[in-house]
């Protein structure tokens, strides 16, 4: 049989598969990504700078966009019902008894979610590393920080990150950030003001958005549309970073609207090859010798499970049956309300400013697992007058139109992202009776918030509208949380990092126990969520590391 065309075949470009690809590609190895979705012209394709930029949002192209379902979802607890979702115009969000079957945010194509990230660039506090050690909850991480931190390093270099590097005494640094932090803007100070009345502080947050040009990309000009797709390619996302600078290379090719339907094992307890349908429909095979696989923590799971055959029964690196266990979502919440003073609180980036005061596993009195809370205006989708029309400023006609001149650019938002603590009740499997176009099962996501993650949900929210309230808003518009609503940017955990064959499903390295040339690297991997640190930088960081390791080891494939 002729040699593979290939030394490794990455599935899936975003923080993972496109920080993987570079890393393989830097070291000569000869890399084939594979992308379910199109390539995005930020120039053409996003909307920021046309007429219908805020109702059409994030161009997705519907035919490329992802397809899962939910089990049942879970009966709400009287006990939390002050964490329910209100706002302005609609009242009370959800008025049922159970929560609502809201968004997984997953994009598809060439630089995956990254492409509408807020460009928050966070590295994953040391203690929430060993949460079963000290705390008896979840899992602990196979390694420590330390053993990580250098990869850090390189990874904020390439993006360009801008931070203060004296703003976080929980991370140990050994070099500071490339770029210096943005300055707090105008809204964002009022926040910061706010909190300080409460004790608590707000510092500049690190992003990878350019606060002066690098490698050959320009400074942010501050429009506040970060999560729209950054026309400007100031944001780091993977396809302006790490996919650019693996094709680069000349040892990288791209395919996209390639969708991987199989992997296939063979008796060696090795990866023989994927199956994918290509652009024009067709079915098409492809040898390597190592296997990446980059998802993100619905679709990875999904297409492991999708490869059974006789060699893997069960599916791919499910020995454990441990593939799809220990879903974590995203748990947050969001207070918005109207400031009387004129702010423009549209013009910054989508998270300033960040407080870490209650980051560590035990900050939170009674509650192991810890947050973080951000001025989040942007976040939020509060950037243009249509956003305060639907759900700020109430009213109609004439008095509606003399309460936006007043109001609009004058909402401040608090935003928190906390811990969830895995459970028995959330996880991700294969939905029986649902398919996609090519007749396979959708992904189906389980999600169950436990006492625990209640507890501190309550506290996030408390919290939050202290600050908002301290900042000087009296009026609060609206209050959102995903006690009553399934709303993820984050998951992780699907197939869980660590040293025991019996209870993970790869390696410290993000190699399978079994399969020694397949590999997972994005979030789906991550033993613990962390404190409400942003994944990506991690991922990033995690992909140098493992693919270093590939490197070291490529004779033995």
């Amino acid at each position: 049989m002729n040699e593979p065309a290939f030394d490794a075949i990455v599935v899936g470009t975003g923080a993972g598969g496109a920080t993987a690809a570079w890393a393989l590609s830097r070291r000569k190895l000869r890399v084939l990504m594979l992308e379910s979705g199109p390539t995005y012209n930020p120039m053409t394709d996003y909307v920021s700078d046309k007429p219908q930029w805020e109702q059409e949002g994030f161009p997705e192209k519907g035919e490329h966009k992802g397809k899962y379902t939910f089990g049942s979802m879970q009966k709400l607890d009287e006990r939390f019902r002050n964490l329910s979702s209100v706002n302005n115009a609609l009242g009370k969000v959800n008025n049922t008894n159970y929560r609502a079957k809201g968004k997984y945010h997953h994009i598809r194509g060439v630089g995956g979610s990254t492409l509408t990230f807020s460009g928050e660039a966070h590295r994953l506090n040391p203690k929430a590393m060993k949460l079963k050690s000290h705390f008896g909850v979840a899992s602990d991480w196979p390694f420590d920080y330390d053993e990580i931190e250098r990869y850090y390093c390189i990874a904020e270099d390439t993006i360009g990150v801008s931070g203060a590097s004296d703003g976080d005494s929980m991370r140990y640094r050994s070099k500071p950030y490339p770029l210096a932090a943005h300055k707090i803007s105008y809204g964002g100070s009022k926040i910061r003001n706010g909190a300080l009345k409460l004790g608590l502080s707000f510092v500049p947050n690190s992003l990878a958005i350019l606060s002066e040009s690098y490698d050959g990309r320009p400074l942010c000009n501050y429009c506040g549309c970060c999560q729209l797709g950054c026309q400007r390619m100031d944001k780091g996302s993977a396809d302006v970073t790490f996919v650019r600078k693996a094709l680069d290379s000349g040892y990288c090719r791209l395919k996209t609207l390639c969708s991987v339907v199989h992997i296939e094992a063979a008796s060696d307890d090795r990866i023989k090859e994927v199956h994918y349908i290509d652009a024009n429909g067709d079915f098409q095979r492809e040898r390597g010798h190592v296997f990446i696989v980059s998802c993100g923590a619905v679709e990875t799971p999904r297409l492991l499970l999708l490869s059974r055959n006789r060699y893997a029964p069960d599916g791919l690196c499910n020995e454990s049956g441990m593939v799809g266990r220990n879903f974590m979502e995203t748990l947050y919440c969001g207070v918005s309300g109207l400031h009387p003073e004129q702010l423009k609180s549209y013009r910054a980036t989508a998270a300033d400013a960040i407080c870490w005061d209650y980051n560590n596993p035990d900050a939170i009195k009674g509650v192991t697992g810890g947050c973080r809370f951000t001025h989040s205006t942007l976040e939020l989708g509060f950037y243009g007058p249509i956003s305060y029309a639907q759900r700020a400023v109430k009213g109609w006609g004439k008095e509606h139109k003399q309460q936006m001149r007043r109001n609009f650019g004058n909402l401040l938002a608090v935003g928190a992202i906390g811990e969830f603590i895995p459970n028995d009740y959330s996880y991700v499997d294969l939905d029986p009776l649902k398919k996609d176009e090519f007749g396979l099962s959708l992904p189906r996501i389980h999600s169950f918030i436990g006492e625990m993650d209640l507890l501190r949900l309550e506290f996030m929210l408390n919290t939050s509208c202290e600050i908002l309230v301290a900042s000087g808003v009296s009026n609060i518009t609206e209050v959102y949380s995903t006690y009553d609503n399934f709303n993820s940017t984050h998951v992780f955990g699907t197939c869980k990092m660590g040293d025991r064959p019996e209870d993970s499903v790869v390696n410290p390295f993000c190699q399978s126990h079994r399969w020694r040339n397949l590999f997972v690297v994005d979030s789906s991997v991550f033993p613990s969520s962390g404190g409400g640190e942003s994944p990506s930088l991690t991922i990033e960081a995690l992909a140098i590391r493992t693919a270093e390791y590939i490197d070291e080891l490529k004779n033995k494939y």
